[in-house]
Parts: C-alpha cells; sequence; structure tokens
C-alpha cells in the first residue's frame, strides 16, 4: 500500500506512539518562601558594615588611610560596639554600600522573575573583614532554559549595581580632600581601577591619585566596584560565567580554568619579593579553579538559540565596565 507521496503505508505502531510531554520547570509564582530570613541577614550586614565604616569614617577624621592605626584591624571593627554612638559615623560608608549590593542582586532578581525563574530574595553575607561583608546573592531554584535568559539574568545584576556605583565614586571622589603621603604611612593600600583614576582626573586635575584621600562614600563605591569587576571575571558560576556561557558555551570551561591559572599568577607577582605577603588572588583563584574543574556550568535546555545584535552590544558594556572597575592589586 502506498500513502500516495511515494512511500509506503506508514506503520501503525509509529502513528500512534505517544511521546512523552517537555519537562515541566517549577514556577517563580508556586509558592511563597518566607522573608524574614533575607531580613535578618540584611539587618546584621548593616550592622556589620555600621562597624567597619566608623573606622572609614575616623581615618578620613584623621587624615589617614583606614585600618593604619597602632590597633589590630579586628580590634577596631569591635570598637563600636564597644561606644554605639560611634555607628553613626558609619552611615555614609555603610549606606552606600548596601544600595549598591542591593541593587546589583535586585538586577539578578527581577531579570529572573521576567522570565518565570524561581528566584529567592537576596541574602546578604555580614563579616568581620575589612567591608563588613563577603556580599550577597540570590539562590536560582529553577533551571534557566534559554542563552537569552542566561544571559539577562547574569549580566543585569554587575550593570544595575554599576549604575548605583557610578554615581557614588563620582560624588565620593569630588568631595574627598587631597593629603599629601597618606598612603606612605598607611598599613594597607588599595589599588585604584580606572574609574577612579578617571574620576580623579576630573575633580582633583595634576594631583596624583595615591595622594587623594578617599572619604567613606568613596570607599564604599570603591568596593562595590571591586565586587562588580569578580562578579564580572570569565569564570565557573559567577555573572561573567554565566555571560561567557550564553556567547560560547564550548569553551566555558577552558576558559574558566585558564582565568583560574592567571588569578594564581597574579597573586604570584603581587607578593613576589615580599616576605609573608598574602594575596587575594591565591585563595580567589584556588577556590574558582577547584569549581571550575570539579563543577560544570549546568546545560542550557534550549542551547540553540541565538544572541540577537543587541545582546552581543550589550556584552561588549560588560567588558567595559569590567575593565573600568578592575584592578590588579586591590588590596596590599
Amino acid at each position: 500500500m502506498s500513502s500516495g507521496n511515494g512511500q509506503g503505508r506508514i506503520p501503525v505502531e509509529i502513528l500512534e506512539r505517544s511521546f512523552p510531554p517537555l519537562p515541566e520547570f517549577p514556577s517563580a509564582r508556586r509558592e511563597r518562601r518566607p522573608l524574614w530570613p533575607a531580613l535578618i541577614l540584611f539587618l546584621l550586614t548593616v550592622v556589620s558594615t555600621l562597624a567597619v565604616g566608623s573606622e572609614f569614617a575616623l581615618s578620613y577624621a584623621e587624615n589617614r588611610e583606614p585600618f593604619s592605626g597602632d590597633q589590630n584591624p579586628l580590634l577596631m571593627m569591635a570598637l563600636p560596639f564597644e561606644h554605639p554612638s560611634l555607628l553613626a559615623l558609619g552611615v555614609p560608608f555603610s549606606f552606600t554600600l548596601m544600595a549598591i549590593l542591593l541593587a546589583h542582586e535586585l538586577g539578578h532578581y527581577f531579570a529572573g522573575k521576567a522570565y518565570g525563574i524561581d528566584v529567592s530574595y537576596p541574602y546578604f553575607i555580614p563579616a568581620p573583614n575589612l567591608f563588613g561583608t563577603f556580599g550577597a546573592f540570590i539562590r536560582i531554584r529553577s533551571p534557566i532554559t534559554t542563552r537569552r535568559a542566561l544571559f539577562d539574568v547574569g549580566l543585569a545584576g554587575p550593570v544595575v549595581g554599576f549604575l548605583v556605583a557610578l554615581p557614588a565614586m563620582a560624588y565620593g571622589m569630588a568631595t574627598s580632600k587631597i593629603v599629601i603621603g597618606a598612603e606612605d604611612r598607611a598599613e594597607l593600600v588599595f589599588g585604584h581601577p580606572l574609574l577612579e583614576r578617571f574620576f580623579a582626573w576630573v575633580f582633583h586635575p595634576n594631583v596624583n591619585v595615591s595622594w587623594v584621600l578617599l572619604n567613606p562614600v568613596a570607599h564604599a563605591a570603591w568596593v562595590g566596584l571591586f565586587v562588580t569587576a569578580l562578579n564580572l571575571l570569565p569564570v565557573w558560576q559567577l555573572d561573567g560565567g554565566h555571560v561567557m556561557f550564553s556567547l560560547i558555551s564550548e569553551w566555558h570551561r577552558k576558559i574558566s580554568v585558564a582565568v583560574s591559572l592567571l588569578l594564581l599568577a597574579m597573586g604570584w607577582l603581587a607578593t613576589r619579593g615580599s616576605s609573608g605577603a598574602f594575596s587575594i588572588w591565591y585563595a580567589w583563584g584556588t577556590i574558582l579553579l577547584i569549581l571550575s574543574l570539579r563543577f560544570r556550568h549546568p546545560p542550557l535546555y534550549d542551547r540553540w538559540q541565538p544572541l540577537d545584535g543587541a545582546r552581543i552590544g550589550w556584552a561588549v558594556v560588560g567588558l567595559v565596565i569590567f575593565a573600568s572597575c578592575f584592578t590588579p592589586w586591590p588590596v596590599q
């Protein structure tokens, strides 16, 4: 028998075969999760950044770099808890930094919601370190199915956070003061990303950038730029890693390993000739190298969807943001 198109009759078993439906992914609206854990972490991080911010304010008033006093940095961060009135001094640093971090995470959050992805509220991480926090994150609880969704969710956070950090750095640099030799007497020296150098040139022309003593707002913006640069590194499942996977998924693991090794090399260069010195790039490069080798980026359900020209342009914007925020020697 013929089917009329030159082919034989189609077997009945093929006509009657039922194929499994496409997998259903969890909806972002199926379950309401409590807000209080995220709120408690947010408030704790406000307190920890207020404590650190008081040192940024006191050091600025004393014309010295932060954490360059005679006390141990950890003891200096505990001082505001012994004298709570000092916490008020930390408001400019704390509120500026929290605004940048919150904007970054909300960029991810609303981009995920736009694609129906199940994302958590932003979780902040309080910490007894130089900045009072290890940053913030959101949890993605359902798969990201397409290249465009992965690209948009990955890049939205750094772009929105940068849009808040940019005017903060401009204002902070414009209102900072000149203290010649402040870095020479400092226990810790903070690096100078391109954006900081640009605003130093705009607001303090013919002045060495190392002579500009950053006020607390500018220091908070500096931390925001540093966090943005770290997240845009094209490695593993950082924001930059997500963007890279959406662009060239087949090269993702190789580039992740190569960038991790480059960070380790930068750590070696930063500590060469300095006995007992330690660079953040040693820790960051080691962690990212292990994660890149151990855990592959989750695959996309629709990995064939191409990115349009507008998103390629935004990828270039992301590269420019990274270059303007990155400093090879963040803290020495």
